[in-house]
């Protein structure tokens, strides 16, 4: 859709609409809609991103809790978001050796221990040797440094997403 049908959604098609695109964290978009008109797709990105900023640790870490783990129970037992399956799947995720299946599962299991939170990368992005690699290499980071990084591939899982509904900003001026 264009930004301006974006603009002309009711409360409730737009958050139907955006709800997912920070995963299971529909308040996100429901606390933006107010700030309609959007000129184009970078200020909504640029809203949200915003928004997510603005939240204290406590609500940063709330939307980190929210998303599933890589490889995780969600996606064997098909519980996924339609958006994490599909990221997911392309990743390699949803067809991992058992070797690998069992050091993802080890190193998840880690990682949330360490942080509190998942893992998270834009698995879009990735292929699941980088996944595997990142997932080692940031379980070394401190929390603060962790938790900022995992916002930021909240924000291009975002991003990504809503490029999936909203048409680009130089279509849009067409």
């Amino acid at each position: 859709m264009d930004i301006s049908t974006v603009n002309s959604l009711s409360y409730e098609d737009f958050v139907d609409t955006f709800g997912n695109v920070v995963e299971r964290s529909p308040l996100i978009v429901a606390a933006i809609w107010p700030y309609r008109p959007f000129a184009n797709l970078s200020n909504l990105e640029a809203r949200i991103s915003e928004l997510i900023d603005s939240l204290p640790e406590s609500g940063k870490e709330g939307i980190l809790r929210c998303h599933p783990d890589l490889a995780g129970r969600d996606l064997q037992r098909g519980t996924l978001t339609r958006e994490s399956q599909e990221e997911q799947s392309q990743a390699g995720m949803a067809s991992l050796n058992p070797e690998e299946t069992t050091r993802m599962y080890r190193l998840n299991t880690e990682y949330k221990r360490r942080f509190g939170f998942p893992f998270i990368i834009c698995a879009k992005m990735n292929n699941k040797a980088a996944i595997l690699r990142q997932l080692t290499e940031r379980s070394g980071n401190s929390q603060t440094k962790e938790r900022a990084h995992a916002i930021d591939e909240v924000k291009k899982i975002c991003n990504l997403r809503l490029r999936n509904i909203v048409l680009p900003d130089i279509q849009n001026k067409l």
